[in-house]
């Protein structure tokens, strides 16, 4: 049990009735070989957590506008502790950087994200969290593999289940690991003979170096860059949630947020506009797709970069309208009654979930254009008034 454990295709132990499930981990468990410490004591000790569903359901990333989002994360207090960290812990940055080859100022910001640099790492029972989102159907099979992993850690006994305290979601100590990253990438960094992401600064960041690299971070790149976009930029030349090479939004007459002209660097980029045309607007490089796999939420992304640009002497977002931290963001409902209407407008975009991600980007670019409205694919109220219109008109989209 000492390696990761493989993928489940079929890992699902999802019951509404807990102790069904519970059942169901038992025998999945007892499968893989697990003790009989595991299926039947840390098991049968496990208890659900009503609060966790709520939570996954209410994740801010989903509920927030970006501006509100970046104005409670990238906070002044986040920027001065980050520096302390910086100086504090220089000689280990500096390891890191030649090991490892991840910036310094990147993994200080991940921290200050995760836990406000170990401020909060979670007081809810990760067993118990786990647990019940494994039972619960919407992501069953991945919170399922997770519990498995953290079986395999307890096994081990590379945690003990006393100190497995963290987030609502399962992640744990300093950077908010899952157990399945603790086991393939955790580092013992001050060489005491245990990896501790809990109360070891050093390996948690260590750790943190070490996953950036081996999921590929390009040690001589940014992950991007805010930018300024011209009068009556062509929208309808971009899709959204694509890369392109950076001399073609030289073209389309982009340039830094001074009005300096793009770097004639060899490198490919992709336009993403977190609050439609009326909000910043950024070239994301391949580095971002790295941040998003430690986190799936762009406004997570970017406020990492950010965060990380300012720890380094960075003034933050050039471009933040006015009042723009106080508007509404749409609800999940709503948002996913626009998806039904733009299916049934045939501007396909899958199975309705009140997420504005991709496929709905491109719905909505799509709905713009042919109905002349500035095409950045952001859900505004032009977008949601327009097809209101056309669905009580009656009329079908070729």
């Amino acid at each position: 049990m000492c390696a990761l454990l493989p993928t489940l295709a079929h890992a699902v132990i999802a019951d509404n009735n807990f102790p069904n499930c519970k059942a169901n981990l038992a025998e999945r468990a007892e499968k893989l070989g697990f003790s009989s410490y595991i299926t039947q004591t840390v098991i049968a000790g496990i208890s659900p957590i009503e609060q966790v569903i709520s939570f996954d359901k209410k994740q801010p990333e989903f509920t927030q506008t970006f501006e509100q989002y970046i104005k409670a994360r990238v906070t002044s207090y986040h920027v001065r502790v980050g520096k302390e960290k910086l100086k504090q812990h220089k000689k280990l940055f500096d390891a890191l950087e030649e090991k490892y080859g991840v910036p310094r100022q990147y993994l200080v910001s991940f921290w200050g994200l995760e836990t406000v640099y170990g401020k909060h790492k979670g007081k809810m029972s990760i067993l118990n969290a786990l647990a019940t989102l494994a039972c619960d159907e919407r992501r069953s099979a991945f919170f399922t593999q997770e519990l498995l992993n953290l079986f395999t850690l307890i096994e081990t006994k590379q945690v003990t289940t006393e100190q497995l305290q963290g987030s609502w979601a399962g992640a744990m100590g300093h950077m908010q690991f899952m157990p399945s990253s603790f086991l393939k990438y955790g580092i013992d960094g001050d060489n005491d003979g245990k990896i501790d992401l809990w109360t070891s600064e050093v390996d948690a960041l260590t750790t943190a170096a070490h996953y950036l690299n081996k999921i590929g971070w390009q040690t001589k790149e940014r992950w991007g860059r805010e930018i300024k976009l011209p009068e009556s930029f062509a929208f309808d030349k971009v899709g959204f949630d694509q890369y392109y090479p950076l001399s073609y939004f030289q073209e389309l007459g982009i340039t830094k947020t001074n009005n300096q002209p793009l770097p004639n660097y060899d490198i490919q980029a992709e336009l993403y506009l977190p609050s439609g045309h009326r909000g910043p607007a950024f070239l994301l490089y391949p580095n971002f797709n790295v941040i998003m796999q430690w986190n799936l939420s762009k406004s997570y992304g970017l406020s990492v970069g950010i965060l990380a640009n300012k720890l380094v002497g960075a003034k933050g977002l050039a471009f933040l309208p006015k009042g723009q931290t106080n508007v509404k963001p749409y609800s999940l409902a709503k948002m996913k009654n626009l998806q039904n209407q733009l299916n049934a407008l045939a501007f396909e975009l899958g199975k309705p979930d009140g997420i504005w991600g991709p496929k709905s980007r491109r719905a909505i670019r799509l709905f713009q254009i042919q109905h002349q409205l500035i095409a950045d694919g952001y859900p505004n109220d032009d977008v949601f008034s327009t097809v209101n219109s056309v669905i009580n008109k009656g009329q079908v989209i070729p």
